[in-house]
């Protein structure tokens, strides 16, 4: 399990195919190395909101495999460039986001990334072109996480192919996550909350 904090970002340095999938090198850069000071062979790292396992660690950097299905399910795993990183939750941590698993939904597209006119505080206006399957799981004010990042949810506009929520980001997470890059078009991993998906099977079996 996660939180949807991200705790550090990383670079995919090095992409080489196994099997039917991809071996890829995580670096991260000397200042902030520390990250991997108890991650050992193993343990969970949620890259992208995509939850991998450790295969193998030097003191900047760490191996993971990748599937054929956790290619075909996400973006941003099988290329070069920064990942948003989380460790697993351990039960004493904070739970500074909300209950994260870390198995992406679906992957929705950027269709309005700009700075708030007005808005001295210097945030942001993200919309996100969701898969229409997921509408049902998007809320007003509700969770949803974006490559890897707890985000809350501002509005919720169903359309025929798609279902488009709008999420302010403020400076902070501009800057210690990827999501400062991304741009019109842009793809992004979607999990949305994991109580919604819970209850939303609930009222399904329950109406039978």
């Amino acid at each position: 399990m996660f939180t949807g904090i991200i705790t550090g970002i990383g670079q995919i340095t090095d992409i080489k195919p196994k099997g039917d999938g991809l071996h890829l090198r995580v670096e991260l850069p000397s200042s902030e190395a520390h990250f991997l000071d108890d991650v050992v062979l193993g343990d969970s790292i949620a890259l992208q909101g995509a939850c991998m396992t450790v295969t193998d660690k030097t003191a900047n950097s760490f191996g993971f495999d990748v599937s054929r299905e956790s290619l075909n399910k996400t973006v941003g795993l099988d290329q070069l460039g920064s990942v948003n990183l989380e460790k697993a939750l351990r039960f004493n941590d904070r739970l500074g986001g909300h209950l994260v698993s870390g198995h992406v939904d679906g992957v929705g597209e950027v269709t309005h990334f700009a700075a708030l006119e007005n808005d001295a505080y210097g945030s942001w206006l993200l919309k996100i072109a969701a898969p229409i399957d997921l509408a049902p799981y998007l809320a007003y004010k509700g969770s949803i996480v974006v490559n890897g990042v707890s985000l809350t949810v501002n509005l919720v506009e169903d359309e025929a192919s798609a279902c488009v929520v709008s999420i302010n980001i403020i400076p902070h997470t501009l800057q210690h996550t990827t999501l400062g890059n991304l741009q019109v078009g842009s793809a992004v991993n979607l999990e949305v909350d994991l109580i919604a998906r819970y209850l939303a099977r609930m009222l399904e079996v329950k109406e039978r």
